[in-house]
């Protein structure tokens, strides 16, 4: 029969082996390639929003005091005119003689004792004064006759709508004053912080949405860079599990070097397990010839050593065959290319055979297994496998032997094999695993099976373990590699 089952796995600590093939994320060369290009970008873009902020802002900034330079100059002419410097007339400017209109101008005079006083100031400030920083006078003493610029609340009461300023001021010498006088140009800057404001707003938007079109194409570019790395991993992979031979198609010319040099160790390994083959062909026919005419020398002849060859003779025979055997399915699963045998064919040949040797004795075996379920390896191995297991299986059961095969996971399946024999205590089963153990010697065999499963089994880099079954006998619980789907 061939119906889906899920055996069970044997006991075991699984972690590793998950964390073996889940991999490690700080490992991927995808994010390792976008996160490097999107912290770049991010970083670029914060950059670039921060200068070119501040060059908006200092470009505004520069423009008021160009026009805060303009009205000193027209104070400082204006006042040059008035002889004693003491009535300045008032500019053409209609901000400056409108209350409280945003624009101001003031005339400081310097006083002997560095206090300075009021001379004049504009219709717009009325009977206000300018804020002076406490360092004012320290820096127009330093730079004299130049115009330096600070930034200050205007003249407004409430300290929710005090608008900011932006004032320019000057320390100059003028006809008829023995004292130095400042002059002071201010404006409202509230335009000027709105705009900049805006402008980084707008700025800001508009590198992140840049930003995460980078980010996007970033990512489009790396996985469609490294998809010919995606589809040579997808290859190997299938040349691993027996899907191909070779890897046939063409790469760029950076990958391309790399694929041919897995198809020649492909080629290498084929060339090292043809020899090894041919090399354990040959000494199976030179040591077997030997052996067989040992044997029919012996013949049936009655006495002591007739008796003594063929019974050493028959072991050296079932020596060779099991380290041959051997040597042919280590040469296989190392080459890692074995054909894929269906799992379910195998059993059904088996189960038929096995019934048939047994048929005196009633055995019935009951076997499951999904039909697309596949062995990665030689159908003359996985026979030798499961024909060992079922054998033994069948030979100690008192009618029923059970066989439930299915995947395992990781590309691994599991086939536990039970019987309703009387089982095997736990403090056996290891010596049973030895070549040549024999705990029962009425029955036939040359005590080899379990062992020659063993070996067969480390050969593909599975695993045999042994436990007690539901059905009162032994159960074998074998894991082998998988062949995938499709």
């Amino acid at each position: 029969m061939s119906e889906a089952a899920t055996p069970e796995l044997p006991s075991g600590d699984r972690s590793a082996d998950w964390g073996r093939y889940l991999g490690r994320p700080g490992r991927s060369l995808t994010r390792r390639l976008i996160w490097l290009a999107s912290a770049w970008i991010l970083v670029a873009l914060v950059i670039a929003a921060i200068v070119l902020t501040q060059a908006f802002q200092e470009s505004a900034l520069r423009r008021l005091g160009d026009m805060l330079n303009e009205t000193i100059d027209e104070i400082v002419v204006a006042a040059s005119r008035t002889g004693e410097g003491e009535v300045v007339p008032q500019i053409q400017d209609a901000r400056t003689l409108r209350l409280l209109s945003g624009k101001y101008w003031q005339i400081l005079e310097v006083q002997p004792d560095g206090t300075m006083v009021s001379i004049a100031r504009s219709t717009s400030l009325w009977t206000y004064d300018l804020a002076l920083p406490v360092d004012l006078p320290s820096r127009l003493d330093a730079a004299f006759g130049e115009v330096i610029t600070y930034n200050t609340r205007g003249p407004k009461n409430d300290p929710t709508t005090r608008e900011p300023l932006r004032v320019a001021a000057s320390m100059k010498s003028i006809p008829r004053r023995d004292n130095p006088v400042v002059f002071l140009a201010a404006i409202d800057r509230s335009e000027v912080d709105a705009d900049t404001r805006q402008f980084a707003t707008v700025t800001w938007v508009a590198l992140l949405i840049l930003g995460l079109g980078l980010v996007l194409a970033v990512f489009i570019q790396v996985q469609v860079g490294l998809r010919p790395l995606y589809d040579l991993r997808n290859e190997i992979a299938a040349v691993r599990h027996g899907k191909a031979a070779r890897i046939g198609r063409s790469y760029p010319l950076e990958i391309q070097p790399l694929a041919e040099q897995v198809n020649r160790l492909l080629d290498h390994n084929q060339e090292v397990v043809d020899r090894q083959r041919t090399h354990v062909g040959n000494l199976a026919h030179a040591l077997k010839t030997p052996i067989s005419v040992m044997l029919a020398e012996a013949g049936t002849a009655d006495g002591a050593l007739p008796e003594l060859v063929r019974r050493q003779t028959k072991v050296m025979q079932g020596q060779v065959d099991h380290h041959l055997r051997r040597a042919r399915a280590a040469a296989r699963a190392a080459h890692g290319l074995g054909e894929t045998t269906p799992v379910p064919e195998v059993l059904d040949e088996l189960a038929v055979m096995i019934e048939q040797v047994f048929r005196d004795k009633g055995v019935e075996i009951d076997w499951r297994a999904p039909d697309d379920l596949a062995f990665l390896g030689e159908r003359q191995d996985l026979q030798e496998i499961l024909g060992n297991l079922i054998e033994n299986a069948a030979k100690f059961s008192k009618r029923r032997v059970r066989v439930s095969a299915g995947p395992s996971g990781l590309g691994q399946m599991i086939v536990v094999v039970e019987d309703d024999g009387p089982g095997l205590p736990a403090d056996q089963r290891e010596a049973v695993m030895k070549r040549g153990a024999r705990l029962d010697e009425s029955a036939p065999g040359s005590g080899l099976g379990l062992s020659i499963v063993e070996d067969l089994t480390r050969a593909y880099g599975g695993r045999l373990t042994l436990g007690d079954s539901e059905m009162g006998g032994l159960k074998v619980v074998l894991e082998l590699p998988a062949a995938q789907a499709g």
